[in-house]
């Protein structure tokens, strides 16, 4: 009989995570039912989102326990996607400042 090689990971490790994924996701609830306005509210919602995504890519897709080069094969094309969103939103908000400066105002200088 072949014996199964691989990783057992203690179950108690998932259950601390599931514990602390229901504890993010009731904070993320309170944004809302504590009525948060404006950039604290969707900043808020974008920190429990980004980090209950960490703790499911880090524990249940067990890369936690990968090489090194596979993680960053698996996350630095989304890091790099969310950098150039970033930065195509900063261009949008100076052109749609410059559109409405030179056209809406009709004063350009």
């Amino acid at each position: 009989m072949a014996s199964a090689e691989g990783q057992q990971h203690p179950l108690g490790i998932y259950f601390k995570i599931w514990g602390l994924l229901f504890i993010l996701s009731a904070m993320s609830y309170m944004v809302d039912i504590l009525e948060f306005q404006g950039y604290l509210r969707w900043s808020l919602i974008i920190i429990f989102m980004m980090l209950k995504a960490g703790l499911i890519v880090a524990v249940f897709m067990h890369m936690v326990w990968e090489r090194l080069a596979i993680v960053y094969a698996i996350l630095v094309p989304p890091l790099a996607l969310l950098v150039l969103m970033a930065l195509m939103a900063f261009e949008g908000d100076y052109t749609n400042f410059t559109r409405f400066l030179y056209f809406v105002n009709g004063s350009g200088g």
